[in-house]
């Protein structure tokens, strides 16, 4: 059967049949699992209303009043920062006329709606709002915009929709065992962007997690840095991610331990983790840097990606001349521009042949570990009565 053919039950059957399957026997899936509609409709109900997503990093919003914008499922959130120091979110939509209060990121003393200037003081309370003095039983004290769960983890912000979801440092402390070494939490934010791909984001996702791509689509960056054969993955399979580890080689220009880095040890000051925080969350965490990306898919075809880089404590102390600091920036954000590029055209160009009627699901590699994992993820979470 043509996979433009084949239905929603058909295409989470499929998927469920291909995650129970052990990685040497495992293939890709479905072409149509990326673009179809009432697929795209099951996740936003079942996997982004439902788990934790990760608008960026703490350290980005580091002084009262600071603030950046996301979304969960089509819902506007903002996180900012309080009074007391604390990140809290709340819903990015006025209670008057249901105006977006917030875009992109900022600092700002009170939330205020560009439409009719009502505002909110930094933990959500409607504190102003003109001419409303002849609206019966209108009361400021009884308005205020709903909080959005938020927890704080290893330096990121993560939030859900779910009241009943697990716990981020439950869900994710066998990844803390891992990645606490580095404390990414210090890391200092030097680039945030935000850009559109015209792809699906489980695509996106996929292409993050796996290195088998990187001699060939990454060639002339980072692929030359990779010694492939020493890839490792967890030798257990976990709900709620999936990492591998890698040794960079000694001509990488980016992933070494600094000289001042006197925490990390043996291998681990050239060691490099790149974790996938299901569903959406995927950074490369290095000795000396991380960079992340953050998805949120824009129907089935397009999906809208944060990215961010941050540095070493050690690194950004090296930097105190502001030319020299300038320099080393430039070339780092011409660095991921580059990577960037790289993966945009693959990723595109797989979304573009997967609407093919000749496209079909090939074998994995043992280098796409993490694309298993992450189907038996999406498995957990669409297929109804998957016992995997």
């Amino acid at each position: 059967m043509e996979s433009s053919t084949l239905t929603c039950e058909h295409l989470l059957a499929n998927l469920g049949q291909i995650a129970t399957k052990s990685l040497p026997d495992a293939t890709g899936a479905e072409p149509a699992l990326y673009w179809n509609e009432d697929i795209a409709k099951a996740e936003n109900r079942q996997i982004f209303r439902k788990d934790w997503v990760c608008p960026g990093l703490v350290a980005e919003i580091p002084n009262q009043g600071d603030y950046l914008t996301f979304s969960i499922a089509g819902e506007p959130i903002f996180c900012i920062r309080n009074k007391l120091g604390e990140v809290k979110s709340y819903s990015n939509v006025c209670r008057h006329r249901m105006m977006q209060l917030l875009e992109g990121s900022g600092t700002t003393a009170r939330v205020v709606c560009p439409y009719h200037a009502w505002s909110y003081d930094l933990n959500g309370q409607l504190i102003g709002a003109g001419h409303m003095e002849h609206s019966n039983g209108f009361n400021k004290k009884d308005i205020c915009l709903p909080e959005i769960r938020t927890e704080i983890w290893n330096g990121w912000i993560y939030v859900t929709l779910n009241p009943n979801a697990e716990t981020v440092e439950k869900s994710l402390a066998p990844l803390n065992d891992i990645v606490a070494r580095y404390q990414m939490e210090n890391y200092v934010p030097v680039i945030s962007e935000s850009h559109t791909w015209k792809t699906n984001w489980k695509l996106l996702t996929e292409n993050f997690m796996e290195g088998y791509h990187l001699p060939v689509a990454h060639k002339a960056t980072v692929g030359a840095w990779f010694a492939l054969d020493e890839t490792v993955f967890p030798k257990k399979t976990h709900d709620s991610f999936t990492y591998q580890t890698f040794i960079k080689t000694e001509d990488a220009v980016y992933g070494q331990a600094h000289p001042d880095n006197t925490t990390l040890k043996g291998e681990w000051r050239n060691t490099s983790v790149l974790p996938t925080v299901f569903p959406s969350h995927m950074y490369v965490l290095a000795p000396d840097h991380l960079w992340y990306l953050s998805l949120r898919p824009k129907g089935v075809g397009e999906v809208d990606i944060r990215f961010g880089v941050a540095i070493a404590p050690e690194v950004d102390a090296m930097l105190s001349f502001a030319d020299e600091r300038s320099d080393w920036l430039g070339s780092l954000m011409t660095f991921f521009e580059h990577v960037n590029t790289e993966d945009r055209k693959v990723v595109e160009g797989i979304y573009a042949g997967s609407r093919s009627s000749f496209a079909v699901p090939g074998q994995l590699s043992w280098l796409e570990r993490e694309i298993h994992d992450f189907q038996q993820y999406l498995a957990r979470r669409l297929v109804p009565n998957y016992q995997g």
